[in-house]
């Protein structure tokens, strides 16, 4: 019982604790201040809406890039199975899986860059 009534309260200061580094924590995010929007030009305009249109191609390229890379790494892995099941030799399985690691850091390598989102101006 005694035990019980201890971890009881030591339950309920860890409580109160985290509640009141809450009240805290809130008090602080109140106190930052709020930046303004501010109208564009048209040339900032034009320059952020042709930024945009270039982030969603190079985006477009790089999910098509994957998408080949998937299909090839599969065809990879079907080649390393068949070769793997036809190999009698240690030699021929090292061989094999030394041409399914080439081949699928040549997909991996086919692909580009994550691309970064522009900025508003």
């Amino acid at each position: 019982m005694n035990k019980v009534v201890k971890s009881g309260t030591v339950i309920i200061a860890a409580v109160a604790l985290s509640v009141a580094g809450v009240s805290c924590s809130f008090a602080d995010t109140a106190s930052t201040p709020v930046v303004k929007k501010v109208k564009l030009t048209s040339e900032q305009k034009v320059a952020f809406e042709a930024a945009k249109a270039q982030f969603k191609a190079a985006r477009t390229a790089r999910l098509a890039a994957i998408a080949t890379a998937k299909a090839s790494i599969a065809t990879a892995k079907n080649t390393l199975a068949a070769a793997l099941a036809s190999a009698t030799t240690k030699e021929a399985r090292q061989v094999a899986r030394a041409a399914f690691k080439a081949s699928v850091s040549a997909a991996r390598a086919g692909i580009p860059a994550k691309p970064v989102k522009p900025v508003r101006p």
